[in-house]
């Protein structure tokens, strides 16, 4: 395994330790699996949350909006953030409550981002075509100028983060699991998929094909 060198006192887990994660692999992996990451902004003290689409492009992860937001203004001007993607894997049921838990996968990124133009802002813009729609970037139309220039691309070097994962089954106390009522409660893991339903053409497509790379998507 790659030790991650990105790992800082400010990433280092101190909740369930055990659960941290230090190789490149595995932030790699759970980078490429997700769709969503939650990107964290402040406008006049006021802490904001964005959910936006993503892409991992090479060490960095790469974000667009639009460039009239005032919130990706502030982080194209250089405000720290805070991204952070989950993939929720299952739910643990325990026998107690307090026992009770979720299988995650995890990453958290520190940072500073910067906004990337020209052949940088192309080449981010198709890695996130790609990881979001595979295949799709060939069948398109490029952006064009005007909309290049009504789009705002960001990265974000993946040099301070941290990765936590949760697998298993529930951790009952060991009272519970003698316990002549609560030892026959059922416990264990109920896992959670997701997946892309059938394709719904528009009005235009009804008699078009539809392309073979969309029933090769999948989930991680």
């Amino acid at each position: 395994m790659q030790p991650m060198a990105s790992t800082t006192p400010r990433t280092t887990i101190k909740r369930a330790p055990e659960r941290a994660v230090v190789d490149r692999e595995t932030l790699y992996a759970v980078l490429d699996a997700g769709l969503v990451a939650h990107v964290a902004v402040v406008e006049d003290s006021q802490p904001f949350i964005l959910p936006v689409g993503y892409a991992r492009l090479d060490d960095q992860i790469v974000i667009h909006g639009s460039s009239a937001s005032r919130l990706f203004r502030r982080l194209g001007e250089g405000q720290p953030t805070c991204v952070t993607v989950t993939l929720l894997d299952g739910l643990v049921l325990a026998r107690s409550s307090f026992e009770s838990s979720m299988n995650y996968r995890s990453v958290m990124i520190l940072g500073t981002a910067r906004r990337l133009e020209g052949a940088q802002e192309l080449t981010a813009l198709r890695a996130i075509s790609d990881h979001l729609l595979p295949g799709r970037w060939a069948d398109i139309r490029p952006p064009a100028p005007q909309e290049l220039k009504a789009t705002m691309t960001l990265g974000l070097p993946l040099s301070e983060c941290s990765v936590k994962v949760r697998i298993g089954g529930p951790e009952d106390l060991e009272e519970d699991l003698a316990d002549p009522v609560y030892s026959r409660v059922w416990a264990g893991v109920v896992p959670l998929i997701e997946s892309f339903g059938a394709p719904e053409p528009d009005e235009l497509s009804r008699e078009t094909e539809v392309p073979d790379y969309i029933g090769r998507w999948r989930r991680a």
